[in-house]
């Protein structure tokens, strides 16, 4: 998936793997369905981005989310639970005005992976 703006979408900091916030695109389109089929295309998007850097969900240590919507946050929770099964890494979320690309979820990523 190509950046929307001037960034890199991931980096390799020492032994820290950073995922840019990525939202729910699949081929170049926004995922139709809402909060759930966003938060589930998302977390897809970093699982891609951190193989494109040798790591995996389960490497993941801190995710910052984003919701256009804190009434959707329990569908939010949901989708978001399912996508990264018993791995619970710490988590921030907060409601934002709006995001990029129309996107309703944005989740960033920080993986710890030794090199």
């Amino acid at each position: 998936m190509k950046p929307l703006g001037p960034y890199t979408p991931v980096v390799r900091a020492g032994d820290f793997v950073i995922v840019s916030g990525q939202g729910g695109m699949r081929d170049g389109a926004l995922v139709e369905g809402g909060v759930g089929p966003q938060t589930t295309q998302t977390v897809a998007n970093i699982e891609a981005r951190l193989a494109e850097a040798g790591a995996t969900l389960a490497d993941v240590v801190k995710t910052m989310c984003f919701l256009t919507d804190m009434g959707e946050f329990a569908t939010f929770n949901e989708a978001y639970a399912a996508a990264f099964g018993d791995h619970r890494p710490a988590r921030s979320t907060v409601e934002v005005s709006a995001l990029p690309g129309g996107f309703e979820v944005e989740i960033e990523a920080w993986a710890y992976k030794p090199a």
